[in-house]
């Protein structure tokens, strides 16, 4: 089968850029291995700065309609203390992947996409000005640009991510909870010994809980708390913050606690005209900033629009320097603020100026992109 794109993944990344490609004629097919509607670990968070994508994918009001409150307050819960930035801004809404992804997926075959899944991609290769891309039943694709936007936190498989293990790896959990008494439009970054997380209200009542915490301290938190890894972890959150603990004493968990890891946050490869010109890279696998300021997803389908916009322009060459100008600095300050809550001496500094300034709050999330500076 021939087409103009090939996107190897229809999560949010993948979606977003098939639906926007098809919808300016071009013939795409978007390969997701996955059955949907599935849960992912990634947090929920879609920042005010994605909606302009989401308007023309054509989901905006489905997602405002499905998703949590808007958040208007960001804060920060560290030990016992409990900061809340000073004024009200709508930062932007929570909404669970099992929902985002139908979402996305649907306006991307609404577009004329043509969607194969389950399907995973076994073979990838280049003849003459084609891209020949081989599915596990033995199909073949064809098609003129393939797009790889199957994320970064694959173990496996020809678009794996390959690291070498280390005490300071990070390992992510996700739960929902009901009953909360989180504050109505508060969203707090947890900072706890060895790891970060957030607390927001999502989808149908719930409120999600995201966190990451580095192996060896997990290691040390199984020692001490009995259970599996996601009950330790959040008992060790418990224990460290009483925040999380005000607004979760009363609450009931909702289904399990997701894991997975480890998760490398960096840049990677978005672009090699040397290596093949007619292939790029979207999303997390293109480059992943730390989970801290909770920016993933937003990050994940606004490089997808850029990336579609310069393809239907005939400017691809482009992409990664400008993926490089919009998105770099971001990662550089998620990480940058993920060391900040980890370590205990830099996290008391931190907590320090917060409360002398809490109003740094917000010009965090402005740094992390949540609104345009």
């Amino acid at each position: 089968m021939q087409f103009d794109a090939l996107i190897i993944g229809a999560g949010p990344a993948g979606s977003a850029a098939a639906r926007l490609l098809a919808q300016a004629g071009w013939r795409v097919a978007l390969v997701e291995k996955a059955e949907f509607p599935r849960r992912k670990v990634c947090g929920e968070f879609i920042s005010a700065t994605t909606m302009p994508v989401l308007e023309a994918c054509g989901v905006a009001q489905a997602f405002c309609d499905a998703a949590g409150p808007p958040v208007t307050h960001i804060g920060a819960y560290a030990g016992e203390a409990m900061l809340t930035a000073p004024g009200r801004t709508n930062w932007g809404r929570a909404l669970g992947r099992e929902h985002l992804d139908v979402l996305l997926r649907d306006a991307a075959e609404r577009a004329g996409a043509v969607l194969f899944q389950p399907a995973e991609v076994t073979g990838l290769r280049r003849e003459g000005e084609e891209r020949v891309c081989t599915l596990d039943s033995g199909r073949e694709i064809r098609a003129h640009i393939v797009i790889v936007a199957c994320g970064s936190w694959n173990a496996k498989g020809i678009f794996a991510v390959a690291a070498t293990p280390a005490p300071s790896d990070l390992f992510a959990f996700k739960a929902h909870f009901r009953g909360s008494t989180l504050p109505q439009g508060l969203m707090p970054l947890l900072a706890f010994p060895g790891g970060y997380g957030g607390l927001v209200h999502s989808d149908n009542g719930r409120v999600s809980l995201s966190c990451c915490i580095r192996r060896d301290v997990l290691a040390r938190v199984r020692e001490r708390h009995e259970g599996k890894a996601g009950e330790a972890v959040l008992a060790h959150i418990l224990e460290t913050t009483e925040g999380v603990w005000r607004a979760l004493q009363r609450a009931e968990p909702e289904g399990s606690f997701l894991s997975t890891g480890p998760i490398h946050p960096g840049i990677r490869t978005r672009h090699d005209p040397e290596k093949d010109g007619h292939v790029f890279y979207t999303g997390n696998i293109a480059g992943e900033a730390h989970p801290v300021i909770a920016e993933g997803i937003s990050m994940a389908i606004q490089s997808s629009a850029l990336l579609a916009k310069l393809l239907t322009a005939h400017r691809g060459e482009a992409y990664a320097a400008e993926w490089q100008r919009r998105f770099a600095p971001r990662i550089r300050a998620a990480s940058a603020f993920a060391h900040l809550a980890m370590h205990g001496s830099s996290r008391a500094i931190g907590l320090a100026l917060l409360r002398a300034a809490p109003g740094l709050l917000n010009l965090g999330a402005r740094l992390g992109g949540k609104i345009a500076a």
